[in-house]
């Protein structure tokens, strides 16, 4: 068996590609909680967002992106009134599309409205990659995604929709990588956003060894194989989740724009593991620089947490949770029972929407 090694945020990876589905079907199918009588229709906006930090991106992805906007009920009827916002962020290998299947919406918005929620405008900005994820992260090869969430995104909305533009009054979440997002987003950009939800955050630790279990490590190893042939990006588009996950990675954390045509250095080359790249990808890790910002965090005027109880990724949920807690940092954290996507359209009715009605400021906003 090869000597297992520190390939820093690899082994959350190999977690995803048994808990997550293979690109061929990323669509997955989630269990959906019941219609909630009486629920009143939200108004669903399909509009484009040119990104300002991803033009010029070296990968060629479109700087204009996706994005769905949800509408509350009394938005066209009360044009005076203005709404508290919640952005939220999807996960690795589906968009902004996909992601309204897998959490259910409108259903779910609808759902929590009528179970009492305040009203609010959700957003859900699609951030898909050539290679199947940004990492809302910021790279000259994929562009810079987290200035486009914090920035370019949430200026639109205030400008075209009757948002309270203020921190108090917005609201981040993701799901997966989108946790990812909104944990790294969150820790930077507290003077955008005034309450945060962490929901099955992948890729938080920076420490990992090539795994133990046979059926993890020979999909590593064939990852590995595949990724030794990859030449152009045209190559990748036949590539298996962990080899296309290790490139989404690469190009997010460790770009080089003196390497192309991918534009990024892989923690291995020929069988060589690359400490400066390595080191790279740690320090992308939130659990390697939350220490930095603990005073940002400390500006949230609620964060939570969730994670399955089958989900490979709660071990570093918990040690987020437990982060949080050393600095009293004041946050709510459960694992409940469900498997990393299984439950996510129930969590974002019953728990993500009702969380943030209650943190949201929706008037007389400071």
């Amino acid at each position: 068996m090869r000597r297992l090694r520190d390939f820093g945020i690899f082994a959350v990876f190999i977690l995803l590609a048994f808990i997550a589905p293979a690109p061929s079907s990323a669509q997955v199918q989630t269990e959906a909680p019941p219609a909630v009588p009486g629920a009143k229709a939200v108004t669903v906006e399909h509009i484009m967002i040119h990104g300002e930090a991803l033009e010029g991106n070296l990968e060629g992805d479109p700087a204009a992106r996706d994005v769905i906007v949800f509408l509350p009920p009394s938005y066209n009827k009360d044009k005076r009134r203005r709404y508290p916002v919640l952005y939220a962020l999807h996960g690795y290998s589906i968009g902004a599309e996909q992601w309204t299947h897998e959490i259910r919406v409108p259903q779910t918005i609808e759902g929590a409205f009528a179970q009492g929620a305040k009203e609010m405008i959700v957003v859900l900005p699609d951030s898909k990659t050539v290679y199947g994820g940004s990492m809302y992260s910021s790279s000259v090869t994929t562009g810079d995604y987290e200035r486009f969430i914090s920035r370019d995104v949430v200026a639109y909305i205030d400008a075209h929709y009757r948002t309270i533009p203020n921190r108090t009054a917005r609201g981040l979440v993701g799901h997966s990588m989108g946790g990812y997002g909104a944990a790294r987003i969150g820790m930077k950009h507290p003077d955008v956003f005034g309450s945060l939800y962490v929901m099955s955050a992948c890729c938080l630790s920076p420490m990992g060894e090539r795994p133990s279990n046979p059926a993890f490590a020979k999909a590593m190893e064939a990852g590995e194989k595949q990724l030794e042939a990859v030449k152009t990006p045209a190559d990748a588009a036949g590539l298996g989740f962990f080899a296309r996950a290790r490139l989404a990675s690469a190009a997010a954390w460790s770009p080089d724009p003196k390497n192309p045509p991918l534009y990024l250095d892989l923690p291995e080359k020929n069988g060589v593991p690359q400490p400066d790249v390595i080191a790279k990808w740690t320090a992308n890790a939130p659990l390697a620089f939350i220490d930095q910002y603990i005073d940002n965090l400390r500006r949230y005027r609620a964060i939570a947490l969730d994670v399955g109880d089958q989900d490979g990724l709660r071990f570093d949920m918990i040690k987020l949770h437990d982060v949080l807690d050393k600095y009293g940092i004041a946050n709510s954290f459960e694992i409940y029972h469900g498997t990393h996507t299984s439950h996510v359209a129930y969590r974002f009715q019953n728990h993500v929407i009702p969380f943030f009605s209650k943190n949201l400021c929706a008037k007389n906003c400071r």
